[in-house]
């Protein structure tokens, strides 16, 4: 197999206000893009459901964008479930677990999916993958850190015999500005796109609706997204 062409990207596409955020940034550099979510039996799995209604919300945002999203895909790895103990996988309370890592921690989780990621890439011919993953904003997640995604581009491209790039364009800021950064991709629309049709819940709630969206409001999933607005809004009144 020739190697991937360098117009393509694969977006890891939870449904999620970050990966929302991400499609939208590989939407804006690269003329073919497809995404791939992963069903890994997610307590919150209302996610998977957002994903059709938001990849058709950005094909009516931009022209060009709907000409440039390709397929989807969503792989199947409940195993994932049966091996890991948590409250992303389990009926469980959050809390924090020994070792000083929230029990929402899936061991393994985002090496899996870059994982998988890369194999269908290799077989769509697409030389970019783009996740999500945040070292600022990231409640300690050992595989959300900078250093093992570095780590991992160089294993799966020795393993694949492949020039792959793993992009994380949210690595380095906060949740603050990565509500600013789809404002800066989509203006005010992408913005109430996130707002009125993500996911980032950890408990599914999708309920009750505050002004950043949809959720319980009081697990850290909500809680973060909830500052990081605050915050946004912040600063868009202090420029002002």
């Amino acid at each position: 197999m020739s190697e991937p062409g360098d117009d393509g990207a694969l977006v890891l596409f939870s449904g999620g206000q970050d990966s929302t955020t991400c499609l939208a940034w590989a939407l804006e550099r690269f003329a073919r893009v497809e995404t791939v979510g992963f069903d890994y039996g997610q307590r919150h799995r209302v996610e998977l459901e957002r994903r059709g209604v938001l990849r058709q919300a950005l094909t009516r945002l931009k022209g060009r964008w709907a000409r440039q999203l390709g397929e989807d895909h969503t792989l199947s790895l409940t195993a994932l479930s049966k091996v890991s103990d948590t409250a992303l996988t389990r009926n469980v309370e959050i809390e924090m677990a020994e070792g000083g890592l929230p029990n929402t921690f899936v061991p393994g989780r985002n090496i899996i999916f870059l994982t998988f990621a890369a194999a269908l890439a290799y077989r769509r011919g697409l030389r970019h993958i783009v996740g999500g993953m945040c070292e600022t904003d990231y409640s300690g997640y050992p595989d959300c850190r900078d250093d093992t995604i570095k780590a991992l581009q160089v294993a799966l491209n020795l393993g694949m015999e492949k020039r792959f790039v793993l992009h994380t364009p949210l690595m380095w800021i906060d949740k603050a500005q990565t509500w600013a950064l789809a404002e800066t991709l989509g203006g005010a629309p992408l913005v109430e796109i996130v707002i009125e049709d993500t996911h980032t819940c950890y408990l599914g709630e999708r309920g009750a609706r505050h002004d950043w969206g949809y959720g319980c409001g009081t697990c850290p999933a909500c809680r973060l997204r909830a500052d990081g607005f605050a915050r946004f809004h912040a600063a868009k009144g202090d420029a002002a």
